[in-house]
């Protein structure tokens, strides 16, 4: 927020920078021939009761976007406009599903989502991402179903940024982001300019696309994800999944900060593989500390139990997190205290799946007597 304590120094800055004239984002200032301190004070008090009828008035906006309908429905249209739309007909009702169940999963613990639900799109970018705005306006880009596996990794994004929505991560940190932006206009306009209106709205629209697709700041990075594996948990999702999308993006960085990862995974961030690790954490406790996973070897009880062969899409790594998942869920739920048997070419422990060996990979009645002798 603009805080008016030590305001004397930026307001003569603010006269500084105007007798020189330096330009403006809002357009350049009328020249100031010389100032009197009269003239000073005059104008120091102009911009500070311009930049508070600014903050009430980014409030005012902010609250429209965030908390009413109108608000919500007019951010939508203007991100479909901004953005475009992907209208394939299999990715949509992939995202439909996906945010069917991640509904039904958030609401067990915040009915408040039934009474204000996302709306959400398909974007024509072709590039790995999705986000989350202000008004819990989401959309998740054509690459984005292009490049993952499978569903379970999409909804592994998705609740990521559910997670945001959820916590108000965007309308926190859009409103700093706003009142800096307005603070440097009205700092750098001539006393008696306006600044607000349709130019208001305007950046209000612009820094929510903007920041939205850029995500947020580390603290709320790592917030997010830590709610969206709950959510995940509370599907029937693999949790491995969070993990596994991880590691995709640790293999796309391919050490180096490409485009679509500086979207997704800005620099003040934590770091892919950080991320991937702190989740594989998190399934390890999920499953009472029996299962780890680390490149490419899943270990149950400290002994290995296999050694992930990689798929067509899938790395040994990416691919392992998925057999990960499932031994947590078995073990959360008890199911590990039935025998490891194969049904179908797949190795079940009790009534949960945990592996459909592939080119590889040992057989399944190998793996079954394996996780037997260990579990």
């Amino acid at each position: 927020m603009l805080k008016f304590q030590g305001w004397k120094k930026k307001i003569l800055a603010a006269m500084t920078a105007t007798a020189l004239s330096v330009s403006l984002s809002f357009g350049a200032p009328a020249k100031v021939e010389a100032a009197s301190a009269i003239d000073i004070i005059g104008t120091g008090i102009s911009i500070g009761l311009q930049a508070a009828q600014l903050k009430a008035q980014i409030d005012a906006n902010v609250r429209h976007y965030n908390e009413t309908e109108a608000g919500s429905q007019e951010l939508y249209n203007n991100f479909r406009e901004k953005c475009g739309v992907n209208n394939d007909p299999t990715y949509n009702a992939m995202l439909d599903r996906i945010m069917t169940n991640l509904t039904n999963a958030v609401a067990k613990n915040d009915p408040s989502i039934r009474e204000k639900p996302y709306k959400y799109f398909v974007t024509a970018d072709e590039t790995l991402n999705a986000w989350c705005a202000m008004g819990h306006v989401m959309a998740v880009n054509v690459g984005t179903f292009k490049i993952l596996a499978n569903e379970d990794e999409i909804a592994a994004v998705v609740g990521h940024e559910m997670g945001h929505g959820q916590k108000n991560h965007s309308v926190k940190a859009q409103k700093k982001r706003l009142q800096k932006a307005v603070t440097a206009a009205v700092l750098g306009t001539a006393v008696g300019a306006t600044i607000g209106g349709g130019a208001l709205t305007s950046l209000v629209t612009d820094i929510a696309l903007t920041h939205s697709v850029a995500h947020g700041d580390r603290k709320q990075e790592t917030e997010a994800d830590l709610v969206g594996f709950d959510y995940i948990v509370d599907t029937n999702y693999n949790i491995g999944a969070c993990a596994a999308v991880m590691q995709k993006f640790v293999e796309m960085e391919g050490g180096k900060r490409s485009g679509f990862e500086k979207f997704f995974n800005p620099s003040d961030h934590p770091d892919s593989a950080k991320r991937r690790d702190a989740y594989a954490k998190k399934i390890t406790e999920y499953s009472g500390g029996h299962v780890t996973a680390k490149d490419g070897v899943v270990s149950v009880n400290k002994k290995t139990f296999m050694t992930v062969a990689a798929s067509s899409n899938m790395s040994s790594t990416e691919r392992s997190y998925f057999v990960m998942g499932s031994l947590a869920r078995a073990y959360h739920n008890g199911q590990n205290k039935y025998a490891a048997t194969v049904q179908n070419g797949t190795v079940m422990l009790g009534n949960q799946a945990i592996v459909t060996p592939g080119a590889g990979d040992e057989d399944a009645y190998t793996l079954a007597e394996r996780l037997n002798s260990i579990k």
